[in-house]
């Protein structure tokens, strides 16, 4: 095992990393931008270095200000948390190229599933059901409107190189798809530096269900359950839930089976999420894309299973194996997350602040994965995610009292804070039976 480790990230997932590794004894140096310094995560690392100004492009994505930092410091090992740069297969690749231990999957790994296009068409070789859909970049309108003879509509307009919920729109007629194929191709470029858009079938009511899997350092991939995370606001996650209330063994079985192969199909290393639409109404599932990295919503996995997914992350990363037998991993329980966001808990639009009251709950079955404390600010510079409430409880239901519970007595003041949407949500009667999908947001705010 590597002794020193960068973490190259910042806020709640910078905290959460530190954490891990320096539970394994290990040292942990973080990297910070001006406008962080005085954050936690800065202040719990055992090193930390300053790498730029507050634009990410400036700090947490300058490769050479985080490698330089790396070297600065004697790290070993790099682990990229999620976003900036843990998705790069450049940044992979220099890390390895600079000697250090890269804590994810190959670089080639990273740049196949990261094409959307490509991670498609490797998947379906593979066994994995995929919607209907193009199989190469559509050119332009035209190619557009003589694709969507063939899917047919509603379809899905997606940037090729999107990620996050980003770079998406749907087209119900040939007049919406002209409209929003230029939208869609024109933000690509400017946003992903790559203009290629596909076509794929529309789902009017779906779920949005995902796979965690591990590839181990002896070459096997392994899945560790679904998560549900289809409370989603503009394409985007708010809540996350484990297990799925739409799963059952048999469906259980079959996305296993498929995440696995898709993992193997890019003989895939370390942490990944295959996730999944599912068509509540049929069972009906299929592919939706691959994240190649640690995902936002890890914890609840963690709690059902009862294993840090981090250190298994670094063990996988060192060679060593993980500390669990992955062939008997029974899930125990159910486990929800709560993105708890500076935004507005009614249109959800950002409102960063000067924290003035930061008093988090406690409990048993209670967890809170934080970037800030009480006198920090929450900048417009980055992404609004301030912390993660996690709650686990016997059952769904005990899950759902104790999110109740937890969410009424977690006090933020000073930036907006989306809190109030929770507990409208936990008693919200589609959410608390079970029985809902990615609309639900969208219809509490109609």
């Amino acid at each position: 095992m590597f002794e020193t480790v960068l973490v190259a990230n910042r806020g709640e997932i910078a905290r959460r990393v530190i954490r891990s590794v320096q539970r394994l004894g290990l040292r942990a140096v973080a990297v910070h931008s001006d406008a962080d310094a005085g954050l936690p995560f800065v202040r719990e690392a055992d090193e930390s270095v300053p790498i730029g100004p507050a634009a990410p492009a400036q700090s947490y994505r300058n490769v050479e200000a985080v490698l330089e930092a790396a070297r600065q410091t004697g790290a070993e090992a790099v682990h990229p948390g999620y976003g900036f740069l843990a998705e790069d297969p450049r940044f992979a690749a220099a890390v390895q190229d600079a000697g250090m231990v890269w804590v994810g999957p190959s670089p080639d790994a990273i740049e196949q599933m990261g094409d959307k296009i490509r991670a498609r068409n490797l998947v379906a070789a593979a066994g994995v059901p995929v919607s209907r859909g193009t199989e190469s970049p559509v050119a332009d309108v035209e190619a557009a409107l003589e694709a969507a003879g063939v899917i047919g509509y509603p379809l899905m307009v997606k940037a090729s190189a999107g990620g996050g919920g980003m770079g998406m729109a749907v087209a119900a007629d040939d007049a919406a798809l002209r409209v929003e194929f230029e939208r869609v191709q024109g933000f690509a470029g400017r946003t992903f530096g790559d203009p290629a858009v596909l076509l794929e079938r529309f789902f009017p009511r779906v779920r949005h269900v995902e796979v965690q899997i591990l590839g181990l350092a002896d070459g096997r991939v392994v899945a560790l359950g679904e998560r549900d995370c289809s409370v989603q606001r503009r394409n985007q996650k708010l809540v996350e839930e484990s297990p799925s209330p739409a799963v059952g063994p048999e469906l259980r079985r079959q996305m296993v089976e498929a995440a696995v192969r898709a993992g193997e199909a890019v003989g895939y290393r370390n942490a990944g999420t295959v996730e999944c639409l599912l068509d509540p109404a049929t069972g009906e599932f299929v592919f939706l894309e691959m994240n190649t990295r640690l995902q936002v919503e890890h914890p609840v996995t963690e709690m059902v299973l009862g294993i840090d997914l981090v250190e298994q992350q670094l063990r996988i990363a060192a060679g060593s194996p993980v500390t669990f037998d992955p062939d008997a991993l029974p899930a125990t329980g159910h486990a929800i997350e709560m993105r708890v966001n500076a935004e507005d808990p009614k249109r959800f639009f950002p409102g960063p602040g000067v924290i003035t009251v930061w008093d988090e709950p406690h409990g048993e079955g209670v967890r809170v994965d934080a970037g800030y404390v009480a006198g920090n600010t929450v900048t417009p510079h980055y992404d609004s995610l301030m912390a993660k409430l996690v709650v686990h409880g016997a059952d769904r239901g005990q899950a759902l009292e104790r999110a109740g519970a937890a969410v009424a007595a977690f006090r933020v003041e000073g930036p907006r804070c989306n809190l109030p949407f929770f507990a409208e949500l936990l008693e919200h009667p589609e959410f608390v039976s079970g029985d809902y999908d990615t609309g639900l947001v969208a219809r509490m705010r109609s």
